[in-house]
């Protein structure tokens, strides 16, 4: 492990398709990877998007290789019999084309909804990792909850366009809001993707901007290559 990185774990979700949430989720790992931190990269998502797209697909298709029931249910298997290193100096725990399965089965299983923080997520951090980043489905369900739960973290991305607010709302009412009964789970950013417009005009990247900026509560969260402060704004126009 590098030295003194404060270990983190965040899970990445957006009620919303097609947000980049998943090219987030590479590119963190990628750069604090570079930065020479442990990294453990986790495909959550039964499409398997990110472990095809790393050439996994064997890996998500091989029924011998450890998936993520087997670890966190059965308990038949370790986290490192899962893992994989990728030419990118950080690891992956990759999804298999089983996972949707581990979804229904988390729902009747005792304590299921602490199972990834107790078998994964904790062993993990910090002895092996200083972070743990997870690319969740783009949907409520127990593997979402699962990934929130374990890291009591959570970055939101957001494309512009007309329903990019639609997807945040939809995300804090039916997952932050109901979540924070019963853990401190922590809104770590909300990240704009895609930003290719101009903002001296009424674009949707600056539509997007600035109903970010504008609340206070939301503000905080906007990363400084996406911040602009209301003022200067206005000085655009």
């Amino acid at each position: 492990m590098s030295q003194d990185p404060q270990p983190n774990a965040v899970a990445l979700n957006t009620l919303k398709g097609g947000v980049g949430k998943t090219t987030i989720s590479l590119n963190t790992a990628r750069e604090l990877a570079e930065r020479d931190h442990d990294v453990l990269l986790v495909d959550l998502d039964p499409n398997g998007h990110l472990t095809v797209g790393l050439d996994f697909r064997e890996v998500y298709i091989d029924d011998e290789h450890a998936d993520l029931g087997e670890i966190i249910i059965d308990r038949d298997a370790e986290p490192d019999d899962a893992i994989v290193s990728t030419e990118f100096g950080f690891d992956l725990f990759p999804s298999t084309a089983d996972l949707e399965d581990v979804q229904d089965r988390l729902g009747s299983v005792n304590h299921g909804t602490v199972r990834m923080r107790q078998f994964l997520v904790e062993p993990l951090l910090g002895d092996t990792y200083d972070y743990i980043i997870i690319d969740t489905p783009g949907s409520t369900g127990h593997l979402t909850d699962n990934a929130l739960v374990a890291t009591e973290s959570i970055l939101v991305p957001l494309r512009p366009g007309p329903e990019s607010l639609g997807g945040f709302e939809r995300t804090v009412e039916r997952l932050i809001k109901p979540l924070r009964e019963f853990i401190s789970l922590d809104l770590l950013a909300i990240v704009p993707t895609d930003l290719q417009r101009r903002i001296d005009q009424q674009t949707l990247d600056r539509e997007l901007i600035e109903s970010l900026v504008t609340r206070e509560h939301l503000a905080a969260k906007v990363p400084n290559f996406a911040y602009i402060s209301p003022a200067d704004l206005e000085k655009i126009d």
